[in-house]
């Protein structure tokens, strides 16, 4: 009996563990048709019953898989020079869907709603907003990773109080002492050019052939290390050559689903991503150090590091703005978005100046004019303020090349937008490339490089097309860095046109692409000769 009853117990005992496994896997299943398929078809009936249309549900994948295919099928395309139009590469899913759906449609990224914001109107209210309605994405881990944790996507009273720490150190003031800075750097840059153009020389030849993108890398990076951080580009090259692998493993996260609780897994991609990031704060840490062992002699310093340094050590007693740990993130989001936008702005300016001479000879002869004859004498931030027809060329690149083609936003609570009611916790994408071709708001021309579109002297629309360039977004969560951006922009090309004339290469090859940032897929091959020849 004893026997029996010990075996009656553990059937019982083996009756309920699989009760409890059964209740699980039910629970489970539950749970997936929930979030697989009730819950996304409930929400775009709901959407569509309000008039808002697109592709459609797919399950699990939303429309990741027809982004990709559209993708792939840009992926081979080269245009033409004078073609700016490389939406079929970057944005082929818009240019597709846009006419069938409209301006403002839905859309899956894997289970979340993405709603397409491509019209003027509801753009502004978005980026206009200054409730907290519309924060910025954190919903992909690989892009936190990335930019840092820092004022570039946190949000709330966390964004307001990094933003009074972070925002003096580019003030006018700051700025005017960083253009000598910059002036210096792209001195010594075309210094270098013209060493080796005379190398040349002597061989007979009278051009020299550079590969533009490897020289502004560098030459960004050490304005970026040497202003806001009192280093150099050897010091933080670590940093760079870290963020440029995350940079592409984030933006292959754009296209595939995000699982939750995947980025925790030992993949092999997980533990190359954990890697990086921790060669990338030990070295930021090891800046922030040697800043530190510096402080009994010179301070913290008056640059963005030392901003942020008083800020975590408050004197008298003050409040701890800013923890060591928000320090490294802030350092992280500088690192890369101080150094890649510039980068890409300062390529399509030079790609632009090498496909419109007559354009290049204008802009030389008012850097010329405006600052002096000394090519040794570096401009100061005044002479380069005077620079207008520059300022009209970078504005007009600003709208062709936007180093950012698109930007995203949540919606922290349901909100009407455009007469329909999205909900919570939706993503919404603002396509800038295509609304800066947006024909209703720019012109017929639209397609076409025109820098005195900006120009109030020759067109009445001036004002309206410069409040309509997001290439900075706009609003009270525009780019902080964007006249840092304006300003190094500036000073490269006067030093370089007060030099060189510049001409592309038979070898590129014009095909613009993205990874997070636009850019030439098969690099800037340039032409380089003497303005004077």
């Amino acid at each position: 009996m004893e026997a029996s009853a010990s075996i009656g117990g553990d059937m019982g005992y083996g009756w309920l563990v699989w009760a409890a496994l059964t209740a699980a896997l039910v629970s489970l299943a539950f749970d997936a048709v929930v979030r697989l398929v009730w819950r996304p078809r409930a929400m775009e009936r709901r959407l569509w019953a309000q008039g808002l249309r697109g592709p459609g549900y797919g399950f699990f994948h939303g429309n990741l898989r027809d982004m990709r295919r559209l993708r792939a099928g840009g992926a081979a395309v080269k245009l033409d020079v004078g073609d700016h139009d490389y939406i079929p590469i970057v944005l082929p899913e818009f240019r597709e869907w846009i006419p069938r759906y409209g301006r403002v449609f839905l859309y899956w990224l894997g289970t979340t709603p993405n709603i397409c914001v491509a019209d003027y109107a509801v753009v502004k209210k978005v980026l206009a907003d200054r409730t907290g309605m519309f924060p910025k994405n954190r919903m992909n881990a690989s892009v936190l990773r990335l930019f840092g944790d820092g004022i570039v996507l946190i949000n709330g009273d966390d964004w307001k109080r990094h933003k009074r720490v972070v925002h003096p150190a580019f003030n006018m003031d700051k700025l005017k002492m960083m253009t000598a800075t910059m002036a210096d750097y792209a001195r010594s840059m075309v210094t270098g050019w013209e060493a080796d153009l005379a190398s040349q020389q002597k061989k007979g030849y009278q051009q020299l052939r550079i590969e533009l993108s490897d020289t502004l890398e560098e030459l960004t990076a050490d304005v970026i290390c040497h202003t806001a951080f009192g280093s150099s580009y050897k010091e933080g090259k670590q940093v760079f050559q870290c963020l440029k692998e995350l940079q592409s493993i984030t933006f292959s996260s754009f296209f595939v689903v995000q699982i939750p609780g995947f980025r925790y897994l030992p993949t092999e991609e997980n533990r190359r991503v954990w890697k990086l990031d921790k060669e990338v704060r030990t070295t930021l840490m090891k800046i922030i150090k040697n800043r530190l062992a510096a402080k009994e002699k010179t301070g913290y310093g008056n640059d963005l590091l030392g901003l942020m340094l008083e800020a975590w050590a408050p004197e008298h007693g003050g409040d701890q703005l800013l923890s060591m740990d928000e320090i490294v993130n802030e350092c992280k989001t500088f690192f890369f978005a101080g150094q890649e936008t510039t980068e890409r702005l300062l390529t399509w300016v030079i790609f632009l100046l090498c496909t419109h001479p007559e354009w290049q000879d204008k802009l030389r002869e008012e850097v010329r004019r405006e600052c002096g004859g000394d090519r040794d004498r570096p401009p100061t931030h005044d002479m380069l303020n005077k620079l207008k027809l520059m300022n009209l060329f970078i504005l007009e690149t600003l709208r062709l090349y936007s180093p950012v083609p698109f930007i995203r936003r949540r919606t922290r609570s349901p909100v009407e937008l455009g007469g329909v009611v999205v909900p919570k916790d939706s993503l919404l994408t603002i396509p800038i490339a295509m609304l800066h071709r947006d024909r209703e708001v720019w012109g017929d021309d639209a397609g076409e490089f025109n820098p005195l579109r900006f120009d109030a002297g020759v067109t009445r629309m001036a004002p309206k097309n410069l409040s309509a360039l997001l290439a900075f977004s706009s609003g009270p969560r525009s780019c902080i860095g964007q006249n840092f951006a304006m300003i190094e922009t500036r000073a490269v090309i006067a030093a370089i046109l007060q030099r060189f004339k510049l001409a592309l290469s038979p070898e590129y090859v014009h095909a613009p692409t993205d990874v997070i940032t636009l850019r030439p897929k098969y690099g800037l091959p340039m032409i380089v000769t003497s303005a004077d020849a």
